[in-house]
C-alpha cells in the first residue's frame, strides 16, 4: 500500500512539472499572451521620405546636408543636396547648366545656399527687339537691329548675354560719353567682352 501511495506522488510530481514546462513553452512561443510585435517611435512615424534629382533622398526629420530646389531657365530642375557653404554658382551646375534662354545677369551666382532655398533662373525676355518701333523707335520694324543710343533696359535686355544689369550700364555710358558710334565702344562696359560683341553685330546698330 505504501508502494502505491509512492507511485501515485511521483506520477503527480511529474504531471506538474510537464505541466509548468507547457505553460513556460507557451509563454516563449507567444501563445496565450501578446505577441511581441514592434511599434516605431514617434520619430520613426513623422519620417517622411523625399527624392532628391540627383538620385539620393532626404527626410522630413531633418539632415545635415541643405536641401535646395532649382527651377527655372535650368536644363534639369528639381531638388538637390549640397553641403554647407555651397553657392548659387554650385546649383547650377548640378542642375545641367542654364538653358540658351537663361538671363545669366537676373541671379547672384556667389550667393550662399540655404536649406529649404529656390533658386529661381529667370528666362531672357526677348520682347526688346519685337517691340522696339513700340519703344521709342530704337527700331523700325520686327527683327530690325536695336538702336544702343535710344533703347529701354528692356530692349536692351533682350539681347544675347545682356541682362538688366548690363542694360543699364550701356544705358549710364551713353549718358556719361554721348551717343554710341560703334558697337565696339561697347567693350568699355564691364562685363562685355569681344566675344559678346560679336554676337551683337547685326542686332544693334551703330555696326
Amino acid at each position: 500500500m505504501a508502494d502505491f501511495a509512492s507511485d501515485r506522488r511521483r506520477v503527480l510530481a511529474t504531471l506538474a512539472v510537464a505541466a509548468v514546462a507547457v505553460v513556460v513553452l507557451a509563454r516563449l512561443l507567444g501563445f496565450g499572451g501578446e505577441s511581441a510585435v514592434r511599434v516605431p517611435s514617434v520619430a520613426e512615424a513623422a519620417t517622411v521620405s523625399i527624392p532628391i534629382a540627383d538620385g539620393s533622398s532626404t527626410t522630413a526629420a531633418g539632415s545635415a546636408s541643405l536641401v535646395v530646389d532649382v527651377e527655372g531657365a535650368v536644363r534639369r530642375p528639381g531638388l538637390y543636396r549640397f553641403r554647407s557653404g555651397a553657392r548659387v554658382a554650385d546649383a547650377l551646375v548640378r542642375a545641367g547648366g542654364l538653358k540658351p534662354s537663361a538671363a545669366a545677369g537676373g541671379v547672384n551666382l556667389a550667393a550662399p545656399l540655404a536649406d529649404g532655398e529656390q533658386v529661381v533662373v529667370p528666362a531672357r525676355s526677348t520682347a526688346g527687339v519685337g517691340d522696339a518701333a513700340a519703344g521709342g523707335g530704337a527700331a523700325t520694324g520686327g527683327g530690325a537691329p536695336v538702336d544702343l543710343n535710344s533703347a529701354t533696359v528692356e530692349q536692351l535686355d533682350g539681347l544675347p548675354g545682356i541682362g538688366p544689369v548690363t542694360a543699364q550700364k550701356i544705358i549710364d555710358y551713353r549718358l556719361a560719353h554721348g551717343p554710341f558710334t560703334s558697337v565696339d565702344q561697347l567693350d568699355a562696359i564691364p562685363g562685355i567682352g569681344a566675344s559678346r560683341i560679336e554676337n551683337l553685330r547685326g542686332l544693334v546698330v551703330p555696326a
